[in-house]
């Protein structure tokens, strides 16, 4: 009986799932783990050093300019009412809508010396050539560390907007009676107490800025994300490749293990009065304009702008833009978004709903296993991925050697590559927002439709995901997004002639024309608008 119920259905799915989606981490640190490789030989020798030492810069830039934009931002619209406040609110989290190698070509076209900026700058004091003035140049590891933070402050902004929020008040307003004016309240009470949520929005800035390929393959940085895709492309070696990648984890693990020891020293207690109107720092005459001049510098900046520049470049080049390929492409993208979102829903919803049916010191593992992908960059994914499908491919070509009955390359070389690997990389994106959403249903739901005759599955189906509607939607919708946007991925699992919009953009980026895709990128740009508005209306209700 006791076996019978550890080898219960729910139990068996539940880790078949959570097993499968962890395999490409497995194999990728088994395969990092083996012997020497002539290629990692030399590259240890001569540039990996250089390639990790840009990385940790790229990440350390990332973090500070972001904690620059994103904490002012935030202490801003959470504490203090100037004009536009409403507005900015969930305005300054539009730039996570664009992808940062469209930032980085749109602002490299503006401030190129063929570019109008400069071009302007000569006509307007006489300057003759490159030689008469100086001016900064873009594509360089400064500038791939603005681009990227541009895109990447609102995940700080909105995390320390939220947790302000959560704060009581009144040791705000003690601080005013104790005499500290505002800057002296942020600095020594809003910022300690929300110390673990800006360490965890950090470290997922700094895993987000690891994995960035796009923009700094563009600006021709050097990093251990570009050096997994150049050795694999380049030199054909999936074991270097798959070392670099295990050199990227440990990365990774220090940014999650800060993440984890943050949390455990964040001790909350204290949550009665929250900030309403009432609560506000009234900010008038210059004070007030000052702030709103700030906030509408970062967002012209990292979304105004930039959107600005694309529809010009779809208006001017409308007719080359608006063409088959837009349309094939975009249905492609399409198709393959929701292929993955359908999957990661329901493989989410198993496996919450056997934590949730079977409760248990070992239940939480199977999720666990199944969410470890989302830490991996697109790059150390891909190669993740390929490791088991080439080997199952080719055990299976020497099985079937001499029958008369070739496969070739049936899962490695396939669109399976691609929505297995998506699925493992945005599962865990799914995993809580349904877990969010079961925990809001009472378990005494359950109990009464058991009580009615009801099994398992059915009250699943006819009583959970009714109310799980919305739950499902927003991990579907998420899910979508982000599947639309991954570009290292898709670059190098798509079959061949296969092209999604981010591949279709990315390639014209590289040949600098992005004109002629500008339509595909404002498609990619809206398309990530829709969970920004979902998410700002679900605040708004929840608020």
């Amino acid at each position: 009986m006791q076996l019978k119920q550890s080898l219960s259905p729910w139990q068996c799915m539940a880790w078949l799932i959570g097993i499968g989606l962890s395999i490409p981490l497995a194999f990728l640190i088994f395969e990092a783990l083996q012997g020497e490789s002539e290629v990692f030989s030399h590259l240890w020798q001569s540039v990996l050093w250089d390639y990790t030492r840009n990385t940790i810069v790229l990440i350390a830039g990332v973090v500070v300019l972001s904690a620059f934009i994103a904490l002012p931002l935030g202490w801003l619209t959470a504490y203090c009412r100037f004009p536009g406040k409403r507005v900015f609110e969930w305005a300054l989290m539009l730039p996570l809508a664009l992808p940062a190698y469209i930032i980085a070509y749109v602002y490299t076209d503006l401030l190129d010396y063929a570019g109008p900026v400069q071009i302007w700058l000569r006509q307007q004091f006489g300057w003759q050539g490159p030689d008469d003035y100086w001016f900064f140049d873009l594509r360089t590891l400064p500038g791939a560390i603005v681009m990227i933070a541009l895109v990447l402050y609102p995940y700080l902004y909105l995390i320390f907007k939220t947790a302000l929020r959560e704060q009581s008040f009144k040791l705000v307003q003690a601080s005013q009676l104790m005499g500290m004016s505002p800057a002296q309240s942020f600095f020594k009470v809003s910022l300690p107490l929300s110390r673990g949520a800006i360490v965890a929005a950090l470290a997922l800035i700094s895993m987000e800025t690891m994995a960035d390929f796009a923009t700094v393959h563009y600006f021709a940085v050097s990093t251990l994300t570009t050096a997994v895709y150049d050795t694999w492309l380049g030199y054909y070696s999936l074991t270097a490749a798959a070392k670099i990648s295990g050199i990227m984890l440990l990365f990774l693990f220090v940014a999650l293990l800060l993440e984890r020891m943050s949390r455990k020293t964040q001790v909350v207690h204290e949550r009665q009065s929250g900030v309403n109107d009432t609560h506000l720092y009234d900010l008038t005459g210059y004070q007030g304009w000052l702030a709103w001049g700030f906030c509408m510098l970062i967002l012209s900046v990292a979304f105004f702008v930039p959107v600005g520049i694309l529809l010009n470049y779809a208006w001017h080049y409308f007719e080359q833009a608006w063409n088959a390929e837009f349309f094939n492409y975009a249905l492609q993208s399409l198709q393959i978004s929701l292929y993955v979102s359908v999957i990661a829903m329901l493989v989410s919803l198993l496996v919450v709903y056997y934590q949730r049916i079977e409760p248990g010191k070992l239940t939480n593992l199977p999720g666990r296993f199944a969410s470890t992908g989302y830490a991996l960059p697109g790059t150390v994914l891909a190669i993740a991925v390929l490791l088991p499908l080439t080997l199952f491919d080719t055990k299976l070509n020497e099985w079937l050697d001499g029958s008369g009955f070739e496969p070739g390359l049936l899962l490695s070389g396939t669109l399976f590559a691609m929505i297995f690997a998506y699925v493992v990389r945005f599962y865990a994106i799914a995993h809580g927002a349904v877990e969010s959403s079961f925990v809001r249903i009472s378990p005494s739901i359950d109990m009464a439709s058991l009580s009615l005759g009801k099994g398992r599955f059915q009250t699943l189906t006819q009583v959970h995901m009714p109310l799980l509607k919305r739950g499902l939607l927003t991990a579907g919708l998420l899910v979508f997004i982000e599947c639309m946007k991954e570009l290292p991925a898709a670059l190098l699992l798509r079959p061949f002639n296969f092209e999604t919009l981010a591949t279709h953009v990315y390639q014209y980026v590289s040949d600098e024309q992005l004109e002629l895709a500008s339509i595909s990128a404002l498609f990619i740009v809206l398309v990530g608008l829709v969970p920004l508005y979902w998410v700002n209306r679900s605040m708004e209700q929840h608020n």
